[in-house]
């Protein structure tokens, strides 16, 4: 029998939680840092959720948008397990794929050029964000994804376009794209008596509505 109670977190979902809080922090960031060199800085914002289904929901609850930065979602797709690697008792590679679904929203509007459509300032918004999560992922300060030890690798595999399930309305529209993002990382099973085993945990701070909250502090120096 195993002798004690299995009360840890997998590491497919530290690393998962991981992720969105990069994505969160790096936003702050990067807003801050738009301030500082005269720049807007709601052009570097994402707003972070995980493993939800319809993250968009809010923006169809009342009438027009309020908050129209895009939407990021994190969500653990599937993993495979290495037998080559790792053993049978307590270390396992598990070779996962996350997507990040990068949300972007359109309003239909008049310009002193013509008419821009909702669907094509969607698609735009949904590629600007994908740009700033792939840069932010596959920079090099994030090659273990802050989990050196645990995290061997990351990659982008693919970004695809995709259309969310949204209700009827021609004023706006939303596009996703969604990022597919190979991780291998060790996952660790407590079966033997005795084995210290070196667990990592992760926690994370949400609004009401799920959203992912940064913590950080930043200086710089410009406007504010």
């Amino acid at each position: 029998m195993i002798s004690d109670l299995i009360n840890k977190q997998d590491s497919f979902e530290v690393v998962r939680d991981k992720i969105a809080l990069i994505l969160a922090t790096e936003s702050e960031s990067q807003q801050s840092l738009a301030v500082a060199a005269g720049e807007d800085p709601a052009q570097w914002k994402l707003r972070v959720f995980t493993e939800r289904s319809q993250p968009w929901n809010d923006w169809y609850v009342s009438g027009a948008p309020t908050d129209r930065a895009p939407i990021i979602n994190v969500w653990y797709e599937n993993g495979s397990f290495d037998s080559s690697s790792g053993d049978v008792i307590k270390t396992q590679l598990h070779r996962a794929i996350f997507n990040v679904d990068c949300i972007g929203l359109g309003v239909a509007k008049n310009t002193d050029a013509g008419h821009d459509s909702a669907d094509e300032l969607a698609a735009k918004e949904a590629q600007r964000a994908a740009k700033l999560v792939r840069n932010i992922l596959m920079s090099g300060v994030y090659t273990r994804l802050d989990l050196t030890g645990t995290v061997f690798r990351r990659w982008v595999n693919s970004i695809s376009l995709f259309q969310p399930n949204l209700s009827e309305n021609s004023a706006f529209n939303a596009l996703g794209a969604r990022i597919s993002l190979a991780v291998d990382f060790n996952e660790t099973s407590p079966q033997v008596s005795g084995q210290p085993l070196e667990l990592i945990s992760i926690d994370i701070t949400r609004s009401e509505d799920g959203q992912i909250l940064a913590e950080t502090d930043f200086i710089h120096t410009g406007a504010p």
